[in-house]
């Protein structure tokens, strides 16, 4: 039985297990105590409580001074109180020093209505500045995936702790002492120095605008002005189960008719779909998949298991960094984005006529790290890219408000041909766990030559950092694994490095719950519930699908009889698979 620890707080008892603090305690009742520097990372098994902000303050009886309700552990018959005039003045002077050092700029920031610290200040009744002084100066920085202001940093070092604790990249961390501190990583350094995967899980528990997205809005908006130019879009699946939350939807609401019908309100030319390419990225894994496999049953000891998916770009930025030794275990293929674009540039260019430099093909992915994908200089032919450039779903929200159309009232609408036809499998990428699951469902029957006896592979389903499930496959007893967060991803790697990592195939996603949790996605704030909604609507979303199995997509059967030819063939192997680089600063 729990062990649980009675306590008051507010004049109301409570029971929580032990080992809770304070701040998780009040929540329980709904007593919402401010905080800056605490998240609440229980999707990823880390639990963060710094106590660096001091916002979450309270008076605990018996004790002189105030304690920060975040790292103060609950303990029997406690008496708490979070609303006192000292706990309230305390709050305030303790805003009003964060804000002696940060830039008065609000009406230009990009975080402007997302600012944590900006709700907090209207929360306290902060009407002006009242300490004045020197103002720290730090580094600004764009690169292809993150943008730095640290002037509008307040030292929370939630990035930190995510970066270190959650991925384990290790590249924040505190730089100098007193007034000149700052988050950065070793040596002050640009992230373009370091080993940055651009999983942008920094800029998702950011709660300023010290660190966002690269924006690519205005530079779409140039594209789609141009009459020059052909735009297309190509959105991601959990793009639609996601989207709706920044129009008053509740997480887990499925806006996939409105999300074609509004990409062509703002002008896209076409609007294909990334599931197309999600398909065409399982009949090359799924190939590559059976291939290592038979060659491992037929005795080749040179054949690398386990194989491991290439799906997210920041778990391949990961691999290239940390485990050059390594690169010959994860398939060659691209990510669905990549090869999307790679066959719109060629067979679906020629096909309309259209030369490759008019056409700009656009990805509007939950993802951070796509926006460094697309510079990859073996995503491009002579310097033209597969993939010009990608939005997040924050992105795409913020554009389609500016544009001044209604979300909630546009009409359901399909995606354009052949290139917006997709299986029930490729819906499901978006989650932890669907890249395997949508594999499985193509190998089992192409190696077996049997239809699936149930099509759902549910050990591999859910949010717990590492699954491992058996597959039968006529005797042979398939080992597979799925980890999510880079954190759990080094766990694997270490022990395929030590030679005890014992699968058949392995699916890494870089982010919380895979793709549904990308640092480009709404800010659920660490709310695990809304990562559980996103999941079940991506699962909904495969169930409501014609066609399940990627090898069943007729559009997708058509491309390779007319064009490809056959998976992992002369021009497969061209277009839509890659290879990978040592760079490890090591």
């Amino acid at each position: 039985m729990e062990n649980l620890i009675t306590l008051t707080i507010d004049n109301r008892p409570v029971s929580v297990p032990k080992g809770t603090n304070l701040l998780d305690a009040a929540a329980s009742i709904s007593i919402d105590i401010p905080a800056l520097c605490h998240m609440d990372l229980k999707g990823t098994c880390v639990k963060n409580a710094p106590a660096s902000c001091r916002l979450c303050v309270v008076e605990v009886e018996g004790r002189r001074n105030l304690a920060p309700a975040c790292a103060t552990m609950v303990a029997e018959g406690m008496v708490v109180h979070t609303n006192t005039a000292r706990v309230i003045r305390a709050r305030k002077t303790v805003a009003e020093l964060i804000l002696s050092d940060h830039p008065n700029d609000c009406l230009t920031c990009p975080k402007c209505s997302d600012c944590e610290l900006q709700r907090l200040v209207k929360r306290f009744n902060i009407r002006k500045m009242t300490y004045e002084g020197a103002q720290s100066e730090r580094k600004h920085e764009q690169t292809a995936a993150i943008t730095r202001n640290m002037d509008k940093c307040i030292l929370c070092r939630r990035c930190e702790t995510v970066c270190n604790q959650v991925q384990t990249v290790g590249v924040l961390g505190a730089v100098r002492r007193g007034f000149d501190s700052t988050i950065a990583p070793t040596f002050d350094r640009m992230f373009k120095d370091t080993d940055c995967t651009y999983c942008g899980q920094c800029v998702a528990v950011c709660p300023t605008g010290a660190l966002m997205e690269r924006d690519n809005t205005d530079r779409l908006l140039d594209d789609l002005y141009d009459p020059e130019k052909i735009v297309i879009a190509q959105p991601a699946p959990a793009v639609r189960v996601a989207l709706g939350e920044e129009f008053g939807y509740e997480p887990g609401t499925i806006v996939t008719g409105k999300l074609a019908t509004s990409l062509r309100y703002l002008g896209f030319n076409y609007v294909f779909d990334t599931d197309f390419g999600a398909d065409l990225t399982i009949m090359e894994e799924g190939a590559e998949i059976l291939h290592r496999l038979r060659a491992y049953l037929g005795g080749d000891k040179s054949v690398k298991l386990p194989i491991m998916t290439s799906c997210c770009p920041a778990w391949v930025n990961f691999f290239e960094h940390n485990y050059p030794d390594l690169l010959e275990y994860p398939s060659t293929a691209k990510s669905p984005a990549q090869m999307f674009g790679a066959i719109a540039k060629t067979y679906w260019a020629e096909k309309m006529g259209i030369p490759r430099e008019k056409l700009v093909v656009v990805s509007i992915m939950p993802c951070l790290a796509k926006k460094y994908e697309c510079g990859r200089e073996e995503f491009s032919v002579n310097g033209n890219p597969d993939v010009d450039y990608s939005l997040s779903t924050r992105e795409l929200a913020h554009l389609l408000k500016r544009a001044n159309i209604d979300f909630r009232t546009l009409p359901d609408s399909d995606f354009d041909k052949p290139m917006g036809e997709s299986s029930g499998a490729a819906a499901i990428f978006g989650a932890t766990g669907g890249v395997m699951e949508a594999a499985l469902r193509t190998v089992y029957e192409v190696y077996t030559g049997q239809t699936l006896p149930r099509i759902e592979f549910r050990d591999v389903r859910g949010l717990e950092g590492i699954k491992e499930a058996t597959i039968d496959l006529n005797g042979f007893d398939l080992k597979v694994c799925v980890a999510h967060t880079l954190g759990n991803a080094r766990i694997l790697m270490d022990k395929l490095r030590a030679g005890e990592l014992n699968y058949h195939v392995v699916e890494v996603m870089a982010c919380p719950g895979g793709c549904i949790g990308g640092a480009g996605q709404p800010y659920h704030h660490g709310n695990v519930e809304i990562l559980k909604a996103r999941t079940r609507a991506i699962y909904r979303e495969d169930e409501g699908k014609p066609v399940r199995k990627s090898h069943g997509n007729p559009d997708i059967q058509e491309l390779y009889k007319v064009f490809l030819g056959e998976p992992l063939g002369e021009r497969s192997e061209k277009l839509l698979h890659t290879h990978y680089f040592n760079k490890s600063s090591k």
